[in-house]
Formats: structure tokens, sequence, C-alpha cells
């Protein structure tokens, strides 16, 4: 067997064992499937309700807001998972009592990274699909004028560099057992709070608006809200791929070398292990 064969079976590998936790714990993925319709639905309502509180002197389409906020919330929950998933790389094997055998196997780091991410992906859109298949009906979604090719290649774009700095925050909870996973909150929480998901940039203050240019979330919100509402052209959209495709290019190679050396570290100091 060639070394990349025995690679590709084990990033496999790490899919089935991810899925077969999703089926282990099924009523929680009923839960958080449940929890994230009616969050998606509820921020989206905001849309419908501010038409009705304007009043009809304000001329504010509702329908086109509730639009633009169900994207956002769309958006958001694809990358967010992608970023829970593999920020939780080291709870999982924590959990499941094998991270010493994982992290001692003899495979190399970036396809246990691969499995996860691969995962991840899948997991994030099979949701999403369900979300939208939900709030469709029920908000009489539109979408024969969008571009949903080029919405869909925003996406894949934004996850690169969504995947890089996961892999970064991934860290914490290998240097930090106790409270490692927490803190990969506060970088989700100032991404969701700088990168427009609800709101134009604009609104924000001038010392948040600098730091929206450093999320890829922004660009990947800018890019699938122009394809999705303004029916952009692919090639339009290519102002708010690059930078999130280069965010990518360098996030990913930086957060491997970054937990490589936090995971040498942690075997040096004996944190490998199994409870925080």
């Amino acid at each position: 067997m060639s070394v990349v064969t025995h690679q590709l079976r084990a990033t496999y590998a790490f899919v089935e064992r991810n899925a077969n936790l999703v089926k282990r714990y099924w009523s929680w993925e009923v839960v958080w499937l449940v929890y994230s319709i009616a969050n998606a639905l509820s921020i989206s309502y905001i849309g419908l309700g501010m038409e009705q509180l304007s009043g009809a002197d304000a001329n504010v389409d509702g329908s086109r807001l509730a639009l633009y906020l169900i994207i956002g919330a769309l958006v958001w929950h694809f990358l967010s998972v992608i970023f829970y998933w593999i920020t939780e790389l080291i709870s999982i094997e924590r959990w499941e009592g094998t991270i010493e055998y994982t992290l001692m196997a003899p495979i190399h780091r970036v396809t246990h990274m691969a499995g996860q991410t691969l995962f991840a992906v899948m997991y994030s859109m099979l949701f999403n699909v369900i979300i939208l298949m939900v709030a469709a009906p029920l908000f009489d979604i539109d979408l024969s004028g969008a571009n949903l090719f080029g919405g869909a290649l925003m996406l894949l774009a934004g996850s690169l560099s969504f995947i890089g700095i996961s892999i970064t925050a991934s860290t914490l909870p290998l240097l930090f057992p106790e409270r490692g996973t927490q803190m990969t909150h506060v970088i989700i929480a100032l991404m969701l709070l700088v990168s427009g998901v609800y709101y134009p940039i604009d609104v924000l203050p001038g010392l948040l608006q600098r730091l929206a240019v450093l999320s890829p979330a922004t660009y990947v919100l800018q890019g699938v809200r122009a394809a999705l509402l303004e029916g952009s052209a692919t090639r339009d959209l290519w102002p708010f791929m690059w930078p999130a495709l280069l965010m990518g290019l360098a996030a990913i190679p930086a957060g491997l070398k970054i937990f490589g050396l936090a995971e040498r570290y942690a075997k040096r100091t004996g944190k490998l292990h199994r409870n925080g």
C-alpha cells in the first residue's frame, strides 16, 4: 500500500469516526438542528418586523431585508459550524479518551486535519440545505435571478480562510485543557461583531470597520449577497473572492505550523491527558 493511499484512508477514517459520533448522539443533533432553524428564522423575521414597525411612510422593503438577513444567517452558520468542528479537534479526542493514541499515531497531522475539515464542510452544508428548505416557503424566497454558482464559490473561498483560522484556534484546547474550548468563543464572537453578518459594516465605528478588513467573513458575506441579491456575475465577485483566497492560502500553512509547535509543546509538558 502506498503512503498516499494510507493517508487517504486515514483521512476517511476520521470522517467516518465523526459521522459515527453524530449517529451516536443523534438526539443532540436534532436539538442543534431545531435551534439552528429557529435562530435563522427569528433573525430573518426581523426584516418583516422592521417593515411593520417603520410604518407605511418609511418605504421599507421587508421581504428584501428578510432575504438580506437570512443570507447572513446561512453564511455565518456555514462558516461558524466549520470553525467549531475544527476547533473541537482536540476536545473530541479527549471526550473519546483517544487523544494520546491519535496524536501518537503514525499519520501526518495534515491527514488528521483534512478528515476533520472534510467532515465539517459536509456537515455544515447539510444543515444549511435543511435550514434553507424550511425558510424558503416561509419567506417566499425567489432566487430565480441569483447567481447560485458564484455564491457557492464565495462560500468555498471563505471556508479556506476559516479552516486556517480554526486550525490556529484549535491549539487553545490543546494548550489549556480546562478552558481552552471556551476561549475559542472569543475569536468567533469578535468575527461576528466586525464582519457585517446582520448589518452593513458601514454602520460600525471607525475602529471596528478597520478590523472588518481583517475578517474573511466580511468578503464572503459581501460576495454572497452580491451574487444572490444583485445577481452579480461570477467574474464580478473577484474583488471579494481574492482577499478570502489570499487569507486562506496564508492562514492554513500558518495554522498547521502553529498547531505543530503547540503539539510538540503539549507532548513535552504532559498536556495530553484525557481530562481537563
